[in-house]
């Protein structure tokens, strides 16, 4: 298990692949953790890059600290995570909670983003979004694990998979018992405040977009917002997929990261 002390909290963090190649950190969605949840990209990501995988603050192995969250204290824990392990520059990605992460990071740290992968994420919050997080505030309160999983998993998957993975779902319920409930209602309320499109033009580094087309939650409208508004940026829908698109697209999440990765082999990153 490595922890790294950042900004002053611990920071529980995985290296997947060859110390030689160029960094690709993933940013957790706000239930997701770095031990678990990324069994479908690190087979594949890591015979390619350096996959730094890491617990925000709040999440899994990652201390839980009482006070408030927020996506710059985000952004500022991961610069210094990466300059504790040594890493000057690196290609960020992240999905939903993550991928906001991301965009906070590149627009403060723009010398420490090689290139940017957002999936299923947002960069300002309509009203039915919001209606929704406080819905998950709302069914955390309970410290229920099953009410906050009926509040959530449909928003999360397609009513398909949902279906098709009836042993995923039950796991998934096990998963939930475990979850720091304070803490993850810490991670909507910092959701809560995201509204930064108007900036969506700073963001420089090339940038990739993935969201699935049954994205009820943060979808291709708002996909769109950020097509638009962040110059040169890639867009790919991902056909029939809900927001966990990692995990219902994962061969074509991992090969559309690939191939836009593939094109920044001339930037130096490191």
């Amino acid at each position: 298990m490595s922890i790294s002390h950042a900004n002053g909290i611990n920071l529980y963090y995985e290296f997947h692949g060859s110390e030689q190649a160029a960094t690709l950190v993933v940013n957790n969605g706000i239930i997701m953790n770095a031990s678990t949840s990324w069994s479908f990209q690190v087979p594949v990501l890591a015979k390619h890059y350096r996959l730094l995988l890491y617990d925000l603050r709040g999440q899994g192995a990652s201390d839980h600290p009482e006070s408030e969250y927020s996506m710059d204290l985000h952004a500022d824990d991961l610069a210094a995570l990466l300059l504790n392990l040594g890493i000057k520059s690196a290609h960020i990605a992240g999905i939903s909670y993550g991928g906001e992460v991301g965009q906070v990071f590149a627009l403060k740290y723009p010398q420490m983003t090689c290139s940017l992968i957002l999936a299923d994420t947002v960069s300002e919050i309509h009203d039915e979004l919001r209606i929704i997080t406080q819905s998950w505030i709302d069914a955390l309160k309970t410290s229920d694990p099953l009410a906050v999983f009926n509040a959530t998993v449909p928003w999360n998957f397609s009513a398909q998979f949902i279906k098709e993975n009836q042993l995923l779902m039950e796991d998934a319920k096990k998963r939930y018992a475990l979850l720091d409930f304070q803490a993850v209602i810490r991670l909507c309320r910092s959701f809560l405040q995201v509204d930064w499109s108007p900036r969506l033009h700073e963001i420089q580094c090339p940038t990739c977009i993935i969201v699935g087309s049954k994205d009820r939650l943060k979808g291709p409208d708002y996909a769109e917002i950020l097509h638009r508004g962040i110059p040169g940026s890639e867009y790919h829908l991902l056909p029939g997929s809900g927001h966990a698109t990692c995990w219902e697209r994962a061969e074509e999440f991992n090969t559309i990261i690939l191939g836009f990765l593939s094109k920044q082999k001339e930037r130096a990153c490191n």
